[in-house]
């Protein structure tokens, strides 16, 4: 069956894996999720992520990040969404638990948190909220 959402699928897989206390998880690659992960990583909610080729599948293997045991990631959701897609300018996006979280957002430059955003003066497609 075609998977509708694969953004989603990728952040439900963070979740549970941290609710699960896993080291690492696994998600199908794509550009897209790759992208994701690097904004993940640079505000330093992951340890990082790599290419994982064991399977049939290329796939990404996404190393979880703990903080005395606690999950770097309290919060993880989806904004926009297949059914209904949010856009935003960059004066207008959203500042999540007042600048502690970061907003994914898609835009022009690549995909971006919602700061970098602000600084290049860029709206796009957001696309996730974590904090």
């Amino acid at each position: 069956m075609a998977m509708t959402d694969p953004l989603g699928d990728m952040l439900t897989r963070i979740r549970n894996g941290q609710r699960a206390k896993k080291d690492s998880v696994l998600s199908p690659a794509s550009k897209l999720r790759a992208n994701v992960l690097e904004v993940l990583q640079r505000e330093g909610y992951i340890r990082g992520y790599s290419d994982d080729s064991s399977g049939a599948h290329p796939a990404l293997r996404i190393e979880l990040k703990y903080f005395e045991g606690e999950p770097a990631i309290k919060h993880v959701a989806r904004v926009s969404k297949p059914g209904r897609r949010v856009y935003s300018g960059s004066k207008e996006l959203p500042i999540t638990r007042n600048g502690l979280g970061i907003t994914i957002v898609s835009t022009p430059r690549g995909v971006l948190s919602d700061n970098e955003a602000r600084n290049e003066n860029v709206g796009g497609e957001v696309l996730a909220e974590v904090f």
